[in-house]
């Protein structure tokens, strides 16, 4: 099927998206920090499970280091095909009042400096095979910014608007990019999460049920597909319905 680099995938939602991937037939570039203590394990999760996968770490925020990563995927994988973006950083939250440039800057190295560099670097080989697909995940709160997370809200929003542009300008080269944007997604188990916190969003979400990481990864499997070849600059809200209310 390929080969899907997938940023920030050591751990949490990546980790599931790699892990799905993987199960779709995709050889996985797992990607981290390179103080990142799950890395390893991470893709040797998915060699486990009877997939391909290697750990590859790197920056992808610094220009070099994503040079570096997506050169090294491809000597030991073969040409990425599909790129998920979605590798973040720390998400501070504070009022607008503590909120200056430099913090806005910080959101901005992850929803868009890195997509663009990354971006940059597959799509001269994307574009000689007149093929790829690119998938962002950006979430909810680009919709329902809670106080104290504007430079989070902000960034995002940006990355939505990059994904619509690049969505027009790719699709005459055989390139499909799309994003995913979760709703409330507690990654570890639901019994972790707050009563109180539970029981106020599931009154606000019609399918009665959170969310889990597995329902992003299938919207992520299925823009990565060859069925998803005729659907470009889409935007897919997973939040059972929350959008609604």
């Amino acid at each position: 099927m390929g080969v899907a680099l997938v940023t920030g995938s050591s751990r949490g939602l990546g980790r599931v998206i790699a892990r799905r991937l993987a199960r779709d037939g995709f050889a996985v570039a797992v990607n981290g920090r390179h103080d990142d203590a799950d890395l390893e394990s991470a893709a040797e999760g998915i060699l486990a499970e009877g997939g391909r996968a290697s750990a590859f770490a790197a920056d992808v925020t610094d220009r070099r280091q994503v040079g570096e990563l997506v050169d090294a995927v491809t000597a030991v994988l073969g040409p990425i095909g599909v790129l998920v973006l979605n590798a973040t950083g720390p998400r501070p939250e504070a009022p607008l009042s503590g909120v200056d440039w430099p913090d806005h800057l910080a959101q901005l190295d992850f929803f868009v400096r890195s997509p663009v560099l990354l971006g940059h670097a597959v799509l001269p080989g994307m574009r000689a095979r007149r093929h790829g697909r690119i998938v962002h995940v950006d979430s909810e709160v680009a919709d329902r910014p809670p106080p104290g997370r504007s430079a989070y809200a902000t960034a995002k929003s940006a990355q939505i608007g990059l994904v619509r542009a690049w969505a027009r300008e790719l699709a005459p080269d055989g390139i499909t990019v799309n994003t995913v944007a979760p709703g409330f997604i507690p990654v570890e188990r639901h019994a972790e999460v707050p009563e109180a916190e539970r029981a106020a969003y599931l009154a606000l979400v019609p399918a009665g049920r959170l969310g889990t990481p597995e329902d992003v990864a299938a919207a992520v499997s299925f823009f990565a597909s060859e069925e998803a070849a005729f659907v470009t600059g889409q935007r897919l809200l997973v939040d059972g319905g929350r959008a609604l209310g």
